[in-house]
């Protein structure tokens, strides 16, 4: 009897000191959360110069204040952000801010894993979402309910060696059209032999210049109804045969494509850098790591009789919506630092890129910087005639279908015709797939 009261008591006072260990453990994590900031991390897809600035953000936001620490963790690219993303809601690490292109946002946002940031937004009396351009906002919209905000606007613009122009006579006025873009190129080009050593022009590989050039020739990617994919009508197979006759016939093009990240970007600004190339379609983005005493900025082109209508669009700042409540709030305080008038002001500065505030053009040091650097006003002004980008209601599977035609087209030299058809095939199946739910 002895021996089992022995045992019992015991067994009491392992439990009470198991209990013991696990209360006081628990005690030295509110502490650690009460006494220090919240800490998140950042996801984002940018390199270069462009990180080391959201990084000098991260830094200023951090030293702003002592509630919350934020840790930026950069990607190779958008989409190895939303690779690595969905690989991390998986696997239940997922960040408290990532930074996302709109067709990402609104596949994450229809399968529940991003957090409605309206409730942040009408808490804080200091937002002021309404001085927030309205089509970069609208675009994170989806429902009724807002799942991202912009961090600052995009669009694809012409950059061109003012020397090479110069030299072979060629007035910027050409640029105005993809036919007079197409005649400027062949004649700035040259050629030893078959080989190409100056390439008149370079678009940017994928199928985001293909798709602009599209809009800029009237076609759409579907019917007014949203029942017929449109990806084979004579818009686009016309135009995708433009380009493929410029690049593999002509050879007056040329794209780079693979690599690591955004590799193939930077090889495309180094040829027209460099001088193999006389000009390319790059990101307003690459302002800030462009020479503007030998380069000069211009519009992307129409084709003749038709109105230029490159897509424009907000890379957006979204929340998980698996963190703490905790995590999501020190998010949404990064969110309203970095599109604050001042810093997005001064982001589009140093970078090119648009800001998101309507409020930010009234700032002293951005007003003196358009009047000293006219190529700025470039991608502001093409975003007033733009394209909104294309909100896929497959999921995704249109855009995919739509890439891979682009690959086969810019890459493989494969007819336009087929690949688009073969294109139009699948993304109509997806489509009426998702229809007849």
């Amino acid at each position: 009897m002895k021996k089992i009261l022995k045992r019992f008591l015991l067994l009491i006072l392992a439990v009470i000191t198991i209990t013991s260990t696990f209360v006081g453990c628990g005690k030295k994590q509110e502490v650690k959360v009460s006494n220090g900031p919240v800490e998140i991390e950042f996801w984002y897809g940018l390199g270069g110069k462009l990180g080391q600035n959201v990084e000098g953000i991260i830094k200023q936001f951090n030293a702003s204040q002592s509630k919350y620490k934020v840790k930026g963790v950069a990607q190779g690219s958008y989409t190895e952000t939303f690779q690595a993303l969905q690989a991390a809601v998986a696997a239940k690490k997922e960040p408290a801010l990532v930074l996302l292109e709109a067709p990402q946002v609104a596949q994450l946002a229809q399968r529940n894993l991003l957090a409605p940031l309206d409730k942040y937004i009408s808490e804080d009396k200091d937002f002021n979402k309404d001085d927030l351009i309205d089509s970069f906002v609208k675009q994170g919209v989806i429902k009724e309910k807002t799942y991202s905000l912009p961090a600052y606007g995009t669009t694809q613009v012409l950059y061109y060696r003012k020397d090479m122009f110069e030299k072979n006579g060629i007035s910027p006025d050409a640029l105005n059209t993809w036919e007079g873009l197409s005649e400027a190129a062949k004649k700035m080009a040259v050629k030893n032999g078959n080989e190409t050593t100056v390439y008149g022009w370079e678009p940017m590989w994928g199928k985001d210049n293909l798709v602009d050039a599209v809009y800029s020739n009237g076609g759409k990617v579907l019917s007014d109804d949203g029942k017929t994919v449109l990806i084979d009508s004579p818009e686009w197979v016309n135009t995708w045969e433009s380009f493929r006759k410029w690049i593999h016939d002509d050879k007056t093009m040329r794209i780079h494509s693979g690599g690591q990240g955004w590799e193939y970007w930077y090889a495309t600004i180094d040829d027209v850098v460099k001088g193999s190339a006389a000009g390319y379609i790059g990101s307003s983005g690459d302002q800030g790591d462009l020479d503007f005493t030998k380069l000069a900025a211009h519009e992307q082109p129409a084709w003749n009789g038709h109105e230029a209508k490159p897509v424009a669009e907000a890379k957006s700042f979204s929340i998980p919506s698996m963190v703490s409540s905790e995590q999501q709030k020190a998010a949404f305080e990064f969110i309203k630092f970095f599109t604050s008038a001042k810093i997005t002001s001064e982001w589009s500065m140093k970078t090119g890129y648009i800001a998101v505030r309507k409020s930010a053009i009234e700032e002293p040091n951005f007003k003196a910087y358009l009047q000293a650097h006219p190529q700025a006003l470039v991608p502001m002004k093409q975003a007033q005639h733009s394209s909104s980008a294309f909100a896929d209601p497959t999921n995704g599977k249109i855009i995919d279908a739509l890439k891979k035609a682009a690959d086969k087209v810019e890459i493989e030299n494969v007819s336009v015709a087929d690949a688009l058809k073969a294109a139009k095939e699948e993304a109509q199946k997806a489509l009426d797939s998702v229809q007849s739910k």
